[in-house]
């Protein structure tokens, strides 16, 4: 029953389908478990992949009600692609393609594999959804992990060693973009941007211009949500896609998580202050003179 409702909402996502599942309109349906009135579709769901399974389906009286209708069976255990070459015994006027009508997890992948990154995105958060907590195996190295690295090591409640920012202009910059909430936390960790300058060149050290791709991670997530919502929540809403990313790269060493918030803080708040996110005022300069 769990594999029909995922199926379901695979299918609907990945085809474009308005499936519905069948037994929870009638109870004990042999034959069809999913159901797109829309698009015409009868689908079964089966862990056992035989000749003998589709055509026992196919010949089911409740597929007489259906005429127009195509169809599709899909394998969840095994592999299909022998079972995609026989010729079936169809005994009722129901659509039905062998080579194109029977899915298997290969079949799926392909498609999946064939679709645009947006989509790509959807399943994947469907599937992530569905399997609890993601895996380990997919977590991808970051840039961005091993500079909050380096930044974790720094006692940040020390006095600042370094001459301070344009505070006016810093100021000037929140009144342009309308940001109230998000104030407290640029003023508060403005004070750090030498700091934060000293340890990118201790990290750019490492290789080629490192801290140029930090920077450029948190614009391309600033990038995609400053149309979506007002100024203060695309602040935060940045602070989070920047703590998330972190915890999925295989280079983050773990830290206390209120550590590791302060770390993203100062690195958007440093962001915001290079002019990599959100708008300039005419003239701004940030530097001291």
């Amino acid at each position: 029953m769990h594999s029909e409702n995922f199926y379901l909402h695979l299918f609907n996502l990945l085809y474009d389908y308005k499936l519905e599942n069948l037994n929870q309109t009638r109870q004990n349906v042999e034959a069809i478990d999913l159901i797109d009135h829309t698009n015409q579709i009868v689908i079964q769901v089966s862990s056992t992949n035989t000749k003998q399974k589709i055509e026992s389906a196919l010949g089911k009286e409740i597929i007489k009600e259906f005429p127009n209708y195509t169809f599709k069976f899909i394998s969840i255990a095994k592999d299909a692609s022998r079972l995609r070459k026989n010729d079936f015994y169809i005994s009722h006027s129901i659509k039905f393609n062998p080579s194109k009508d029977i899915y298997d997890i290969a079949s799926i992948l392909n498609k999946i594999s064939s679709a645009d990154i947006d989509k790509q995105k959807e399943i994947y958060q469907l599937i992530q959804k569905e399997l609890g907590n993601e895996i380990d195996i997919v977590k991808l190295d970051s840039n961005l992990a091993a500079i909050i690295n380096i930044l974790a090591k720094e006692k940040w409640d020390e006095a600042n060693e370094y001459d301070p920012i344009n505070s006016f202009e810093i100021d000037r910059k929140i009144d342009y973009n309308e940001l109230d909430s998000a104030k407290d936390i640029i003023e508060e960790y403005s004070l750090y941007y030498g700091r934060v300058g000293a340890k990118y060149s201790e990290f750019d050290r490492l290789g080629n211009n490192k801290s140029n791709s930090v920077l450029a991670k948190i614009k391309r997530e600033y990038s995609k949500l400053k149309n979506s919502e007002n100024s203060d929540n695309v602040f935060l809403s940045v602070i989070d896609a920047i703590k998330n990313d972190i915890l999925k790269s295989l280079n983050y060493v773990p830290i206390p998580i209120d550590e590791l918030e302060l770390c993203v803080d100062i690195l958007v708040v440093d962001a915001f202050i290079r002019c990599k996110i959100f708008e300039n005022p005419e003239g701004y300069n940030y530097a001291t003179s």
